[in-house]
């Protein structure tokens, strides 16, 4: 499943790019050097910046920028913005496994657009039953998995088909948000803030197994880089679940308290970096959940891009890659 994800795997259309961070701070998305732990570039997007995604073929960024209903392209290799494209209401930005289509979780009404991936030109919406914001693919890249945090339910979607194959139910007061494939294919992990945890899916019958309790918040995920350890960010507090297993391995504080966004793993897999709505950004041990990296950015960062990242390909999200 993510055997192409491990430490250095740098596809060849993403080789030679510096590392970076990217930061979706309001109007701005700001350029952070790891390394150095400094801001060495702005991009001015002209509203409020959401997300950025790389490209199925990580040949470049996008901003999603849902007030004003747009995507804005930046180029990794020259440093420049491109023209934004007017999406309506984009939630988020997915691109299937195979790179034919963008997915874009719309609102107003509920559905999901299927979109040209390079141009972002419209192809066809799929009606959904309850207004998307996360998501994540099959195994064999055949479904979407996304979730409806007020609805407190899942939808299952049939790419091929362009319909909803299946809705799931959580127990009464779930929000479902981020979430993840196991490497095995096998189960969906879905964080939960309002219950403070991971609903345990089952990827083939679309059932629910169980839930692991993290800690309060829990709202963003993240996989390590050898794969064996889901990082599952809450309200001060980074907890690590064991894939094999499904239990809790470890559990450290995060400063300030407060609840920050998870970004990306780095390449090598020793940093897990997050955004913290107070204008930093910084990096935590994967190993011991120390912070070894911050860097103040300002504003009110609402996500962040660490790019590149091993991989084959982007799915989109919130840094799915296979």
């Amino acid at each position: 499943m993510y055997a192409a994800t491990g430490p250095g795997m740098i596809a060849p259309n993403a080789r030679g790019l510096p590392p970076r961070i990217y930061v979706a701070n309001g109007r701005y998305i700001d350029v952070v050097d790891p390394g150095a732990a400094r801001v060495v570039g702005r991009y001015r997007t002209g509203a409020a910046a959401s997300r950025v995604v790389p490209s199925w073929d990580l040949r470049r960024l996008w901003a999603t920028d849902r007030r004003r209903g747009r995507l804005v392209p930046i180029g990794p290799h020259g440093g420049r913005r491109g023209r934004p494209v007017r999406v309506p209401g984009p939630a988020g930005l997915y691109f299937t496994p195979d790179g034919r289509d963008a997915l874009v979780p719309a609102r107003g009404p509920r559905r999901i657009d299927v979109r040209d991936p390079r141009t972002m030109a419209l192809r066809a919406s799929v009606p959904m039953p309850c207004s998307a914001g996360h998501a994540d693919f099959s195994l064999r890249g055949r479904s979407l998995v996304a979730t409806c945090t007020a609805a407190g339910e899942l939808a299952l979607v049939d790419l091929a088909g362009r319909r909803v194959a299946g809705t799931l139910r959580l127990p009464e007061g779930a929000r479902p948000g981020d979430l993840r494939l196991s490497p095995d294919g096998a189960v969906f992990l879905v964080a939960d803030a309002a219950q403070g945890g991971v609903w345990l899916v089952d990827a083939r019958r679309f059932a629910l197994l169980g839930f692991v309790r993290t800690a309060p918040g829990a709202r963003g995920l993240a996989v390590s880089r050898d794969a064996r350890r889901l990082f599952v960010v809450g309200d001060g507090t980074l907890t690590a679940v064991d894939f094999h297993t499904r239990r809790v391995v470890s559990r450290w504080p995060l400063p300030g308290g407060g609840s920050p966004v998870p970004g990306g793993v780095s390449s090598d897999g020793t940093k897990l970096w997050l955004a913290d709505p107070a204008g930093i950004v910084y990096a935590v041990s994967t190993r011991t959940g120390r912070v070894l990296r911050k860097v103040r950015v300002g504003g009110r960062p609402a996500g962040l891009c660490v790019h590149p990242q091993p991989g084959r390909y982007s799915l989109g999200g919130t840094g799915l890659y296979r």
